[in-house]
């Protein structure tokens, strides 16, 4: 939960359950920490102090005295955005990308990322990764093919794809018969998204890009290569839809199965063909039943083409992102409620840092995409601590937490839902979980995916609260002089 992957530093997201105990209780407690207290019997579903009706997002924003305020507006979150590309180190600004790029700078941005790991890998079978793997792994980095001076290319994601810590699908795990979390899964990116294009592997598979939030692998059979203004003006130019569900889906169709059934998770925003006649078809179906997008596809010779696909009006979707208010970021949050925990966006799912911010991705927010970028980030107002912070100051600060706010222990962030009975309310997307039980003893959960919980009781060791680790706090604020 707290430790990064052997082979980079501090990640995002929660390693797996086996390494989380250990990890945690080598952790010791601060001197001001009280003996943690056995908490009221564990209710709804096993969680702890949980009730039924905690689980819907009206019950949150029906608490509230003004749930629709509007925190920012769109020229607010439009002068948000450009300071967060500004300020903060972990964005990239595709656009001002130098049209060839020298040596040092590729081979350094690729070894930063695809540093093979000391410790010992094991595969889906349980196997220890062989050296012959490793070697060829390795390889296929191809980092003595990096010309003096690499030409730059662009292009547009066209399917939702894995980023990868290497050019390989190999799934690795920190330990024999933990195959939940693949050590070489980084990320996702989504249809549409842009991407710089800075290497390709030795066997032609697989591209190492800069998005705008991060760099790594991806396979090349997802990526279009085009023009840089096609590339970066896509989507930039309304009328467009934004997906507002945990995900949406185009329509099927068997004449185009490149646009079929295609995964648009929350916050994509595509452009709409506003002048298709409605009873024209699109791809074999009438479109007066849907919106009529233009998506991004790749030809045989890895081509970028925007082509029409229908995206159905049942689909949740919206003709602009929502406005950024506490109901708002309620209602998104609990449409992924009860969605397997996936590092590193695995299984076509989220990790927790992935959880919020797409989020706030669907009000138009540009967030950082690690855990440990986001608790840091100088673009958002931040609150941090250190362990010369003692339990008072810790306690008022949990205390004055608003809807939307996010807390942040090593390895973890979790959202602010609001206040009862004394305990402050979180949601999140979590890969473990645990407090103590009315024996006195702390209960390892395995929620696996976005819960909600109080945070008081929740402990990351027998000792240590999460109130204990809470490293920083971030709000979005208007912004002042």
């Amino acid at each position: 939960m707290i430790l990064a992957s052997p082979h980079r530093p501090v990640r995002s997201r929660w390693l797996s359950r086996t390494v989380l105990a250990a990890v945690l209780a080598a952790n010791l407690a601060p001197t001001w920490a009280e003996a943690p207290r056995a908490a009221p019997t564990a209710n709804f579903g096993g969680v702890i102090a949980l009730r039924e009706a905690y689980l819907a997002p009206g019950f949150w924003a029906d608490r509230l005295p003004d749930p629709d305020r509007v925190i920012l507006d769109r020229a607010a979150i439009a002068a948000q955005n450009a300071r967060m590309r500004a300020e903060d180190g972990s964005i990239h600004d595709l656009r001002t990308l130098p049209a060839q790029l020298p040596r040092a700078q590729v081979l350094g941005s690729i070894q930063s990322l695809s540093t093979w790991p000391e410790r010992t890998l094991y595969g889906q079978d349980g196997k220890p990764i062989s050296d012959g793997q490793r070697r060829e792994t390795l390889a296929n980095l191809a980092l003595d093919a990096i010309p003096a001076q690499r030409p730059l290319q662009y292009g547009l994601v066209t399917h939702r794809a894995a980023l990868r810590a290497f050019p390989t699908t190999l799934r690795v795990f920190s330990s024999q018969g933990d195959t939940d979390i693949d050590r070489f899964q980084e990320s996702a990116l989504f249809p549409g998204d842009a991407v710089a294009v800075l290497h390709e592997s030795a066997d032609g598979r697989w591209l190492f890009i800069t998005s705008e939030r991060y760099s790594a692998w991806i396979e090349k059979r997802f990526v279009g290569i085009g023009d840089a203004d096609t590339v970066l003006g896509y989507g930039q130019h309304g009328p467009y839809r934004v997906v507002t569900g945990a995900t949406a889906f185009t329509a099927y169709t068997p004449e185009e199965p490149r646009v079929s059934r295609l995964q648009l998770d929350m916050g994509v925003r595509l452009p709409v063909i506003a002048d298709w006649p409605l009873e024209k078809t699109v791809n074999g179906q009438q479109a007066h039943a849907a919106h009529v997008v233009q998506l991004p596809v790749r030809d045989a010779e890895g081509r970028l083409a925007l082509i029409p696909a229908l995206l159905p009006r049942s689909q949740d979707t919206a003709d602009d992102y929502l406005p950024l208010t506490p109901r708002t970021l309620l209602t998104q949050a609990f449409k992924f409620l009860g969605e397997r925990y996936g590092w590193g966006h695995d299984y076509d799912t989220r990790d927790c840092s992935g959880f919020v911010s797409e989020i706030y991705r669907s009000v138009g927010v540009l967030m950082p995409r690690n855990t440990s970028a986001q608790a840091i980030s100088p673009a958002l107002d931040r609150i941090a601590f250190t362990a010369k912070d003692r339990k008072p100051t810790r306690d008022a600060a949990v205390k004055e937490l608003q809807v939307g706010d996010l807390v942040y222990i090593p390895g973890h962030v979790m959202m602010a839902i609001g206040h009862i009975d004394g305990r402050t309310w979180l949601i999140h997307d979590t890969a473990g979980g645990g407090w103590i039980g009315a024996d006195g003893t702390r209960v390892q959960a395995h929620l696996n995916g976005v819960s909600v919980t109080p945070l008081e009781p929740m402990m990351a060791s027998d000792t240590v609260s999460y109130i204990d680790r809470i490293t920083n706090i971030q709000r979005l604020r208007p912004q002042t002089p």
